[in-house]
């Protein structure tokens, strides 16, 4: 069981604090310039924990595992960041907005599954959507 709990722990911490970072960005600061810095530490944290948990591995023997998914997932996290920032910059709330990106990042993704990874759409997982839908309305109301 805790082997299938604490990656989402896991994530659902680093998103907290991620969305207090990326909320807590000054908005005179250029986004791009918070992002070199915040892709240094990243590099450098990645770099230690591949040492300090991998088994005597070789970054360069890894490297030569890679797909095109690192790079275009680089790209992307750029976009994801920056457009977090920017959302914030312009008045977005923290409990609203994230919200508004999860519900419909689940109607996205449930087609993503489907037509990318065969995974079956369930009644249980279209009535989710629906009540997300529905949830989303009530929170955009005014």
């Amino acid at each position: 069981m805790f082997q299938y709990v604490w990656p989402i722990s896991l994530v659902i911490l680093a998103n907290v604090v991620y969305q207090i970072c990326a909320k807590s960005v000054p908005k005179e600061l250029n986004p791009f310039a918070a992002l070199t810095v915040t892709y240094l530490i990243g590099a450098m944290v990645s770099a230690v924990l591949f040492f300090a948990v991998g088994k005597n591995g070789s970054l360069i023997r890894e490297y030569g595992k890679l797909n095109w998914a690192p790079f275009v997932l680089g790209l992307f996290i750029v976009g994801l960041e920056t457009g977090w920032i920017y959302a914030y910059k312009a008045g977005w709330q923290v409990s609203s907005g994230f919200i508004v990106q999860s519900s419909v990042l689940s109607v996205v993704l449930l087609a993503v599954g489907y037509f990318l990874f065969h995974e079956t759409i369930t009644w249980n997982k279209i009535v989710g959507v629906v009540i997300c839908l529905i949830g989303l309305g009530f929170i955009n109301y005014r």
